[in-house]
């Protein structure tokens, strides 16, 4: 029989609410817990459960509390958590076009420059990741991506942007991110994608999800505009890899 893992911390949100902690920090190990969590809840199908939100770290657990109770759900999370990590479901890998730098991308110089190197040599470690998909958060469609370089690693802004473009794709600490919707960032902008990953009237309302590959490509600026139009109209543009 395969060995059960470390227990999570059982913390109370609020009166209908609990969140399952796997580790205080930033962890791909962890988020794979997480990932699998969500994935057994959405399997089990408990009765007064009525949302789970998944995170880095962390499952937020939203429940009735009139049908079931902190107590009860707790062990019961508790016990699930402890099971062995099921296989990843297949993964949906998706190659993001990105305009870097100039107006698209406006602290790229400056990161090279705090770097001690050149942007094209930014450039070309951001695309060289392999990244995946920990969690959506912040604003709608926000993707917070893991497997960024050891070399990208840099604290946020000391002074962060009361608003940033839609589509902008940053670094910040040790994650690169996909903003979907203007909006105010710390992160330090390399450049722009015209693919929205949150569109409320398209099928789907969101690309990206938890536990996806993510994948970047340089286009130019002449090539954005055209795919920022087709994005606008209600196209992908993103690649979905067969």
């Amino acid at each position: 029989m395969a060995a059960t893992l470390s227990p999570p911390r059982i913390l109370p949100s609020g009166d209908s609410a609990i969140t399952v902690e796997f580790s205080r920090k930033i962890d791909d190990t962890a988020n794979q817990r997480v990932l699998a969590l969500d994935r057994i809840l959405t399997r089990e199908q408990i009765a007064g459960v009525t949302e789970t939100v998944p995170t880095y770290r962390s499952l937020l657990v939203h429940y009735d509390p009139v049908q079931i109770g902190f107590e009860a759900l707790g062990e019961r999370l508790v016990a699930l958590a402890q099971l062995p990590v099921p296989p990843t479901v297949a993964m949906r890998r998706w190659r993001i076009p990105v305009t870097y730098g100039g107006e698209h991308g406006i602290d790229l110089e400056d990161v090279a420059r705090t770097l001690d190197t050149t942007p094209d040599d930014i450039v070309a470690r951001h695309l060289a990741g392999d990244y995946r998909v920990a969690m959506i958060g912040f604003t709608p469609g926000w993707s917070y991506l893991s497997g960024l370089e050891n070399f990208l690693h840099m604290p946020r802004r000391q002074n962060p942007r009361l608003l940033t473009p839609a589509g902008t794709i940053s670094i910040g600490g040790v994650q690169t991110g996909v903003q979907c919707l203007a909006g105010p960032s710390g992160w330090h902008l390399l450049g722009r994608t015209a693919v929205r990953t949150y569109q409320l009237h398209r099928d789907p309302t969101f690309l990206l999800e938890p536990g996806d590959a993510v994948t970047f490509s340089a286009v130019d600026a002449k090539i954005f505009a055209e795919q920022d139009r087709a994005a606008e109209s209600g196209e992908l543009v993103a690649e979905l890899a067969s």
